[in-house]
């Protein structure tokens, strides 16, 4: 898979520009791309369309939303030539990625998904509330929203998966680790990632992969944690699927990358390097800022400036908290902080004690292990 030595690696992009609505483009022999919309900042998903003959096996399946419909219907009508969908391969659960699913399964299509990924798909969609849950308020309470903000969270309504992804049908082929499928004309291992979701599927051929989320270029996908789940360390996850992952290489001009989001791209191993560079220099700024002189305990609220230097917009607040929370449970359970409680109950951290001779950054440095 390497090119000369004396080639720089790098990552590149061989289409600069994406298809546009109701089109698609032919990434690899067998593969279609194509986008449908979503109703947020990131307003785009990709999603592929894997030729077998007969039919096609779809690679996730965008948003149930009206524009989102529209353009798969298009897609359907015109690149896709009327043939049917048989299959449709979730990389997980996220609903710009399931949300059609149930459609397609209406209509005789497979589903294909991790077991964990059918299972938080069909949970959240049959979870519909009309209030917040009040492990989502202590959830943000504990994390360091506190007064009018915490109040202003309880009263919102909230977010229902059912609003957005077609109900999940009550059966699926589950996809585990090193599985083999047919598809497109190739033949793909599952490797199942963590991080980003659990379970997150990529298929890998020995020319293309199909990343979904785990891997995405110019974007870090979101870490992040979620009131089901308080005290998981999802980052630890995914920088050992990154670590995992470059250890199948090294890569330059294969395997083309397929990503969920933005553009493909060539580079894997250059741009894993860069993700997990990307969180070491996180936690180490975090780290840092705990361990000055005199430096005040902080919750994961307390956290943010550190961690994205720049200003978090009220729609981009409960994702960015999510990560937040993550590089605290991952520097926590790494036993380089200790926790305390403020006066209004929400968690927050100080730099835990070292050793003669150790510093915040040694240790941070032992943690990481190989990403240094």
């Amino acid at each position: 898979m390497n090119g000369p030595a004396s080639r720089p690696a790098e990552i590149r992009h061989p289409w600069g520009t994406a298809p546009g609505p109701g089109a698609a483009v032919e990434v690899a022999d067998g593969i279609l791309w194509a986008r449908l919309p979503l109703p947020m900042a990131l307003d785009h998903v990709n999603v592929y369309a894997l030729d077998d003959g007969d039919g096609w096996t779809l690679i996730d399946a965008g948003m149930n939303w009206e524009k989102g419909r529209a353009q798969m219907d298009a897609l359907l009508a015109g690149p896709l030539a009327g043939k049917p969908v048989r299959r449709v391969v979730l990389t997980h659960h996220h609903p710009d990625h399931i949300g059609l699913a149930g459609r397609f399964a209406g209509e005789g299509a497979e589903i294909l998904a991790s077991r964990i990924a059918w299972l938080m798909g069909r949970m959240l969609v049959l979870d519909r509330r009309e209030e917040q849950a009040p492990q989502s308020v202590e959830f943000r309470r504990l994390a360091g929203v506190a007064g009018p903000e915490l109040d202003a969270f309880r009263a919102e309504p909230p977010f229902n998966f059912a609003d957005c992804v077609a109900p999940i049908p009550p059966g699926f082929r589950a996809l585990e680790n090193l599985d083999r499928l047919r598809a497109g004309g190739r033949d793909w291992t599952v490797r199942l990632g963590e991080g980003h979701a659990p379970a997150h599927v990529t298929l890998w051929s020995d020319d293309v992969l199909l990343a979904g989320d785990q891997v995405l270029p110019g974007i870090s996908p979101n870490i992040g944690v979620w009131p089901m789940e308080p005290e998981a360390n999802p980052l630890a996850g995914w920088l050992e699927t990154c670590r995992g992952f470059r250890a199948l290489g090294p890569f330059d001009a294969a395997p083309l990358v397929l990503p969920g989001h933005k553009l493909p791209f060539t580079g894997l191993d250059v741009r894993l390097r860069q993700l997990i560079e990307h969180h070491a220099a996180v936690l180490k700024r975090v780290l840092a800022a705990l361990a000055a002189p005199n430096a005040p305990a902080l919750t994961a609220v307390g956290m943010m400036p550190t961690i994205f230097r720049r200003e978090i917009g009220d729609g981009e607040f409960g994702l960015a908290l999510a990560e937040a929370v993550a590089h605290a449970n991952w520097l926590h359970r790494a036993g380089l902080t200790v926790a305390t409680a403020t006066p209004e109950g929400a968690r927050a951290y100080r730099c835990a004690p070292f050793g003669p001779g150790e510093s915040p950054r040694h240790r941070l440095h032992i943690a990481m292990g190989e990403s240094k």
